[in-house]
């Protein structure tokens, strides 16, 4: 039973973020802000900066959702039996491998910014 439990909690990070994806590529917020969207100092500069950051952001999360999802399963598969501590500890190195991945998506997302505007919101 905990073992189920643990899996579909190590499901929504890659769940959550396939969602999110689609919504910050598909519909990014309207106005810049500091609550909603993919906020940094770049994308803030102005709405096309917004707008870019937003959708870039948005893809890559909806891939990466993706592909994290087969391997989230595959991390679990050998250890359907094992105590709870096992179960535990491979559900932490998981949501660890996740979290990088969603940190990952910051910095190519600002690699593209840097790459598409210049230092004041401009496109090159």
């Amino acid at each position: 039973m905990f073992w189920w439990f643990i899996l579909i909690s190590d499901l929504l990070i890659p769940i959550t973020i396939i969602i999110a994806g689609k919504i910050l590529y598909s519909r990014p917020p309207k106005n810049i802000n500091a609550l909603a969207g993919y906020r940094t100092v770049r994308s803030m500069k102005n709405m096309d900066t917004w707008v870019f950051a937003n959708r870039h952001c948005g893809k890559i999360w909806q891939k990466s959702g993706l592909i994290m999802l087969l391997p989230t399963v595959l991390a679990h598969l050998p250890f359907y039996r094992s105590n709870d501590d096992i179960i535990g500890t491979i559900s932490l190195i998981v949501i660890a491998v996740q979290l990088v991945v969603m940190v990952a998506s910051i910095f190519l997302t600002e690699k593209s910014l840097k790459d598409t505007f210049d230092d004041e919101g401009n496109r090159k």
